[in-house]
Formats: C-alpha cells, sequence, structure tokens
C-alpha cells in the first residue's frame, strides 16, 4: 500500500519544477490561444514526461548526471534549435503585417508535432528536472511509495499542460487584437534567446 503524501510530495516538487516560463510551455500557450492540436500537443508534452520521470525514479538520473557528453550535445542542439524559434518568433512581433485580424497562420499537424518533439527533447533542462533531479530525490522513498511519489509527478504533468493549453482560450477575447500577438510574440521571442545564450554557456563550458 502506497502513502498518499508521497504521492502528493512527487506532485508539488513535479508542479514546481514545470510551472514556469519555458520555451515548452510559451509553445502550448500560443497553440491554446490558436486553438490548434491542442489535445495532441499536450498529450506529447505530458506523456513525455511521464516518460522521463519513470526513468528518472528507475535510476537512469546517475547516468544521465555522469555523461557529460551527452549534456553538451543536448544542449547544442537546443541552443541552435531555440535561437532559430526566437529570430521566427521575434520577426513575428516586428511584421504585424504578417498577421491576418488578430489570427495568426497555425502551424500544420506535422510541424507542430515535430515543434513540440523538439522544445521537449532538445532542452537539456528537462532532462535534470525529471531524470536527475526528480530521480534522486526518488531515493527518499522504497517500493510502492516510490511508484507513486512518481506517478504523482506525472499527473502534475498531466494537470498542467492541459490546464494550460485550454485554459489558454479564457485569453482569447484580449488576442483578439494584432497587437496582443505583437506582445506575446515578442515575449516568446525574448525567453527562447535567454534560453538559447544559457544552453550555449553550458555547452561551452561543458
Amino acid at each position: 500500500m502506497f502513502s498518499i503524501s508521497a504521492a502528493l510530495s512527487g506532485f508539488l516538487l513535479g508542479a514546481s519544477l514545470i510551472i514556469a516560463i519555458g520555451a515548452q510551455n510559451a509553445f502550448i500557450l500560443r497553440q491554446g490561444l490558436l486553438r490548434s492540436h491542442v489535445f495532441i500537443l499536450c498529450l506529447i508534452c505530458a506523456l513525455s514526461d511521464a516518460v522521463l520521470i519513470t526513468a528518472g525514479v528507475a535510476g537512469l538520473g546517475t547516468l544521465v548526471s555522469q555523461s557529460p557528453t551527452l549534456i553538451a550535445a543536448v544542449s547544442l542542439g537546443g541552443m541552435l534549435f531555440l535561437g532559430t524559434y526566437a529570430f521566427m518568433a521575434s520577426r513575428r512581433a516586428l511584421r504585424p503585417g504578417a498577421m491576418q485580424a488578430g489570427n495568426p497562420e497555425p502551424l500544420g499537424l506535422k510541424a507542430a508535432v515535430a515543434t513540440c518533439l523538439a522544445f521537449t527533447f532538445l532542452n537539456p533542462h528537462v532532462y535534470l528536472d525529471t531524470v536527475v533531479l526528480l530521480g534522486s530525490l526518488s531515493s527518499a522513498y522504497q517500493g510502492a511509495d516510490r511508484l507513486a511519489y512518481g506517478a504523482g509527478a506525472a499527473i502534475a504533468s498531466f494537470v498542467w499542460f492541459f490546464g494550460l493549453g485550454y485554459g489558454a482560450r479564457l485569453l482569447q477575447p484580449v488576442f483578439a487584437k494584432p497587437a496582443a500577438w505583437r506582445v506575446l510574440d515578442g515575449i516568446i521571442g525574448i525567453v527562447m534567446a535567454l534560453l538559447a545564450i544559457s544552453l550555449g554557456a553550458r555547452f561551452v563550458t561543458a
């Protein structure tokens, strides 16, 4: 029999790690505002987190933390991808003529899925948070409690991503104006650029 406190601990820690302005969250927010492929993208993010959390709880965190080559490779790929996306978001913000009545052109399904997977797996912070940190802290629990801890963290991801994706619709009236999209894309561009710079610094020092 597992402890409720172990599941709650995993849930709260998982939530604290993912509820932040990051590349993945910014992308899901934008797709939610566009009402474009929301379910499949939220499902991809949540399932990816669940797989990584499971791997960390199972002991993969130790292996990842001891492989600077792996972290450096992911950092380089993430830096290039986020830098490109930052440029695209900034260009959208500076070119309001590309928007039609406050309704930007949504990505196709394949492009949206590929972008979502890139945001998920080309960001070393995802591995550090889910596999290494959550995984290492799971060592405080044994048996069923450890499984409950991991399940709680995974549930937090499902709650957050689906809440963010579908909750974004509440902001739809605000984003009926092109100016609001310019502000959002401007913020996204800045966030992506800062993340790319931080990953570049990680790659140089790795």
